[in-house]
């Protein structure tokens, strides 16, 4: 058997791979790159680039298994790779905790403006310790968009802080269940209009895509924060923007983008970037060693219980 990796794994599991099959690594190719490279391949191991559409399928005559190292599966056609046999194995909750510190990670920095008081430091030279007047989290709401593993996670940690914790999640799940982790189930325009912390872990569907536009916003409090880490499409970036320039939001921060780079070629394109209320990441919410070691086991094992090599 032959594997193609796009993406980073976890070192010893990627010398486990080898043990069973001809392994290339490939970090990252473009959708062009792969759709020439392809056809030999039964594995492919990835996160979320290139989109796998049926351009890139019709390619793989010989793909039997993509493990996906992360929750998300927007970027794969599902209906054409079953329609071609292909088992598509994804890592639901594997990433949970490393994106939910870094949800509270951008919760602190908009909090206390650390982003931008570092740059002025640093590449301004500027020492203004009365200029950024910040807020703590305790005593303050926080509504978590998506209760799911990470949702949970984030609610965990919050309330440490001593936060309230608000939920809504679209699919609906008996009031005992948020109750029992800590959360309060609240409609969505209750979330909205109740938090001053809006964080989202909901996946990209047609449902959840625009979710939060500026309908949504409008009803925000005034200088609330939203943080995204989940996908980019759920929030509108010229709505986001417009909020953020106006001082109806205090700031926004995501670890996605609603054009994000495709194998990291593509030139960025929003309104967002340069706005002094933003920040963001380049989609590495889940991008820890602990992360990784345990997303690139979990996918060894599922592709060996899938074609039996071991």
């Amino acid at each position: 058997m032959k594997c193609l990796i796009i993406d980073y794994i976890d070192d010893e599991i990627f010398r486990e791979f080898q043990k069973y099959m001809d392994v290339d690594l490939m970090m990252l190719p473009t959708k062009k790159t792969l759709i020439k490279i392809i056809e030999p391949y039964d594995v492919l191991i990835m996160r979320t680039d290139p989109k796998i559409d049926e351009e890139v399928l019709d390619a793989a005559k010989n793909l039997r298994f993509i493990g996906v190292c992360s929750t998300g599966l927007n970027h794969i056609d599902l209906d054409a790779a079953k329609a071609r046999g292909i088992i598509i194995q994804n890592a639901p909750g594997i990433n949970a905790n490393g994106v939910a510190e870094l949800t509270l990670c951008k919760m602190l920095e908009l909090a206390r403006s650390t982003i931008q008081s570092n740059h002025e430091v640093q590449d301004r030279r500027q020492w203004n310790k009365y200029k950024y007047l910040g807020i703590e989290l305790a005593g303050k709401t926080v509504g978590i968009i998506g209760f799911g593993s990470i949702g949970q996670r984030v609610g965990e940690l919050c309330r440490v802080f001593g936060m309230q914790v608000l939920a809504y999640n679209p699919h609906g799940k008996p009031a005992e269940y948020f109750e029992a982790r800590g959360a309060v189930p609240v409609d969505m325009d209750t979330l909205l209009r109740n938090s001053d912390f809006i964080t989202i872990h909901a996946p990209l569907t047609e449902e959840t895509k625009g979710m939060i536009s500026a309908q949504e916003i409008v009803r925000m409090k005034i200088g609330a924060y939203v943080i995204n880490m989940s996908r980019g499409g759920i929030v509108v970036e010229q709505d986001m923007y417009a909020a953020l320039i106006s001082g109806q939001l205090g700031g926004y921060a995501a670890d996605v983008m609603e054009q994000e780079l495709e194998g990291q070629r593509a030139s960025m394109s929003s309104p967002l970037i340069g706005c002094d209320r933003f920040i963001v990441s380049p989609h590495s919410g889940g991008q820890t060693k602990d992360a990784v070691s345990k997303l690139s086991r979990f996918i060894f094992e599922k592709c060996n219980e899938a074609l039996h090599f071991k």
